[in-house]
């Protein structure tokens, strides 16, 4: 049980970013999620892996 006031550690803690698209790609990414039924932020999360796995192929590996 947890110390009252502690809250329980997440073992793989997300970190936020704010980023800006021109108009005509976060348009594009909206249509894109609603179609996939996922969130935007999905979108990009996937795609980000993605360019990851693409640039260093040994750090795909560690997944």
């Amino acid at each position: 049980m947890q110390p009252a006031g502690k809250k329980a550690s997440h073992p793989r803690k997300k970190s936020r970013a704010s980023i800006s698209f021109p108009p005509e790609v976060y348009s594009e990414l909206e249509k894109l999620a609603a179609a996939k039924r996922v969130s935007l932020a999905w979108i990009v999360r996937e795609a980000a892996e993605k360019y990851l796995a693409d640039q260093w192929p040994l750090l795909a590996e560690r997944k």
